[in-house]
């Protein structure tokens, strides 16, 4: 049975991330654009990995990243994995809310589930607000996030920093 602070705690983290369920609905719409220092297209495994200083770009989606991986299957894009120190994927939520950048040192974006999943030293920021674990799950569709503290008592924990909203 959930407490008041754990209730208080959920409602937080779905308002938090409520304005993160809908991307501008002309992004998936949009050409995809990728520059790098170098690529390997691997024809065979559907495969091709970008090098160095990776921009990829699709409508206002943003992803940076030190190495991209891409992954066609029946020539669509299926998954897209970035690291790098640290990678980071942003994108506008609608037209009338700031980005939200996410950083860690591995994002996988899994496009057919629309799950984003960030790990070590995952951060989300949306404005002034944060938040941050060892790693973050995000199904964009559904608007569900699950965040979790790193292994042990050394690991990172779950925090969040909500500012007060102007009136």
């Amino acid at each position: 049975m959930l407490n008041n602070r754990s209730l208080l705690s959920l409602f937080i983290i779905n308002l938090f991330f409520s304005t993160l369920s809908f991307a501008l609905p002309t992004d998936r719409k949009q050409p995809i654009h990728i520059s790098a220092d170098s690529a390997r297209i691997d024809d065979n495994t559907g495969t091709t990995t970008y090098k160095g200083n990776v921009l990829m770009t699709q409508g206002s989606m943003k992803i940076r990243a030190a190495n991209v991986n891409l992954y066609r299957k029946n020539d669509d894009v299926s998954h897209i994995i970035a690291t790098g120190g640290p990678a980071n994927f942003s994108q506008q939520p609608s037209e009338n809310q700031v980005m939200t950048n996410a950083f860690g040192k591995r994002l996988e974006y899994k496009i057919s589930d629309q799950t984003v999943t960030i790990t070590g030293e995952a951060r989300v920021e949306q404005g002034r607000d944060t938040f941050s674990s060892e790693r973050i799950v995000y199904q964009m569709d559904k608007a569900i996030v699950n965040a979790y503290s790193g292994a042990g008592s050394t690991g990172q924990r779950v925090q969040m920093t909500i500012q007060p909203k102007a009136k």
